[in-house]
C-alpha cells in the first residue's frame, strides 16, 4: 500500500525560528554561569522589535539587549533593507522570578514531601503537568523520518548558499518541504519538493528557480531519491523579497513539528526553545527520543515511539509507554516494562545521565532538536543493554 508523508523545515532566519534562537541563547548564557538556573524565556520578534518576555531565577547575569543584537547578528539581519537590522532593532524585556508555587515543587518534589524520600534522583519534581513524546525509525541512518531529515537538509543547504555567497542574493528567511512515496512503510522517494526563499528585489525568478533547483535541491537530495516523477514548486507565490520579522511576528515554540519528527507521531503540548532542563517539556522529549533511539538501535523494533507522562512536582512519570507499529521483537507492554528497567526518566536522573545542565541549546533552535550527532540524547549507549535484557 503506498501512502504520502509530508514534512516542512525552516531556517534560522524565519521569525519563529529567530524568536526560538534568541530564548536558547539567553538559556545558555546564564547556564554558562550557573548551572541551576531556571529560565523560561519566551520571545517575540516583529518589525523593528525584539520583546523578551517570561520567568528567570539566576545568579548569573546577561546583557539581554546586547545578547538579542549578536544572535540577531548572526543570523544574517544585518542591513536595514533585509526589513530588520540587528543594531537599530528595539529590544524590550519583561522578565520576572519564577513563581514560588513552581519552584516549590520543583525543589522538593511530590516524593520527598509526601513519602519522605532520601533517593538523590527524587529530589526534583517536573516543573509541569503533560505527555512527552519521542521516535525513532530505522529507514535513515540518523533514525530519524525520512521527510523531515531531507527537509531539514534543504534549509541547511539554502542557508549555506547564503553565507558562504554560493547566491548571494539570498536573505535569511526561507522554508522547505518535502513529500516523500512510502510503500508498505517504507519510503521510495520523494513526490514534491516546496521551497521558498527570500531573495533581493532584482533577482529574475527563472534565475532563482534554476538556482535553487542545482545548487539547493540537488545537493542536499540524494540524487536515488529524486525521480522523473518528482515536482518542484521553487517560491510557488511568485516572490519573497519581504520575509523575516518585517514581514511575519514569530514567536518562540511555534515550530514544535519542525523540532521534531515532521508530523509523523504525536507532539507533546509543550515547546522547547528558552526552557531550562527542570522543565521535562524539553528534558524528557529529549530522554523520550533518547530510549526510542537506543530501541531501534538494538534491533528490538523498526519504529519506536516512546510517551511520558507527568505530573508537576512529582519526580517518577505517571505512565510509560511503547508502541512499535507491528515491528517490535517483544509485545509493546513488555517492551515498556523493559524501558523501565532500563532508563530512569526522572527529571534529576535526566539530568544527570544526559549532562543538560549546560550551555548546548542554542544549535537546537534551528534544523531539528534530533537526528543530529553531537547532542547527548542522540547516544546509543543504552542498546547493547537493552538487547541483552531483552534476550532476543
Amino acid at each position: 500500500m503506498r501512502k504520502l508523508v509530508t514534512s516542512e523545515s525552516v531556517t534560522e532566519g524565519h521569525p519563529d525560528k529567530l524568536a526560538d534562537r534568541v530564548s536558547d541563547a539567553i538559556l545558555d548564557a546564564l547556564l554558562a554561569q550557573d548551572p541551576g538556573s531556571r529560565v523560561a524565556a519566551e520571545t517575540m520578534v516583529t518589525t523593528g522589535l525584539v520583546f523578551v518576555a517570561g520567568e528567570i531565577t539566576t545568579k548569573g547575569y546577561v546583557d539581554i539587549p546586547g545578547l538579542v543584537r549578536k544572535t540577531v547578528r548572526e543570523v544574517g539581519y544585518t542591513r536595514a533593507k533585509f526589513g530588520f537590522d540587528a543594531d537599530t532593532c528595539a529590544v524590550i524585556t519583561a522578565i520576572d522570578e519564577q513563581s514560588p508555587d513552581i519552584a516549590g515543587g520543583v525543589g522538593a518534589s511530590y516524593e520527598v514531601r509526601v513519602f519522605n524520600s532520601s533517593d538523590p534522583k527524587d529530589k526534583l519534581g517536573a516543573g509541569d503537568q503533560g505527555l512527552m513524546f519521542g521516535y525513532a525509525t530505522n529507514e535513515t541512518p540518523s533514525l530519524m523520518p525520512l521527510p523531515i531529515t531531507l527537509a531539514h537538509a534543504l534549509t541547511m543547504r539554502l542557508a549555506e548558499a547564503r553565507k558562504s555567497g554560493i547566491l548571494p542574493y539570498l536573505r535569511p528567511d526561507g522554508k522547505a518541504q518535502v513529500t516523500v512515496v512510502y510503500e508498505n512503510d517504507r519510503p521510495l522517494f520523494v513526490k514534491t519538493i516546496v521551497l521558498s526563499t527570500q531573495h533581493a528585489p532584482d533577482v529574475d525568478r527563472e534565475a532563482i528557480e534554476k538556482d535553487i533547483v542545482e545548487q539547493v535541491i540537488k545537493k542536499a537530495i540524494p540524487e536515488g531519491l529524486l525521480s522523473e516523477e518528482t515536482e518542484y514548486l521553487i517560491n510557488p507565490s511568485g516572490k519573497f523579497v519581504l520575509g523575516g520579522p518585517h514581514a511575519d511576528a514569530g514567536l518562540t515554540g511555534r515550530k514544535i513539528i519542525v523540532d521534531t519528527y515532521g508530523g509523523v507521531v504525536p507532539h507533546g503540548g509543550g515547546a522547547f526553545s528558552g526552557k531550562d532542563p527542570t522543565k521535562v517539556d524539553r528534558s524528557a522529549s529529549y530522554y523520550a527520543r533518547y530510549m526510542a533511539k537506543n530501541i531501534v538501535a538494538a534491533g528490538l523494533a523498526d519504529r519506536a515511539l516512546v510517551e511520558l507522562a507527568y505530573a508537576i512536582g512529582k519526580a517518577r512519570p505517571v505512565s510509560i509507554r511503547v508502541e512499535t507499529f507491528g515491528t517490535g521483537k517483544l509485545a509493546d507492554d513488555k517492551l515498556a516494562d523493559l524501558a523501565a528497567q532500563v532508563f530512569d526518566p526522572r527529571p534529576a536522573a535526566i539530568i544527570e545521565e544526559l549532562d543538560l545542565l549546560r550551555p548546548i541549546y542554542t544549535p537546537t533552535s534551528a534544523y531539528g532538536h534530533f537526528g543530529r550527532e553531537g547532542f547527548p540524547w542522540e547516544s546509543t549507549a543504552r542498546a547493547e543493554e537493552l538487547r541483552q535484557k531483552a534476550g532476543v
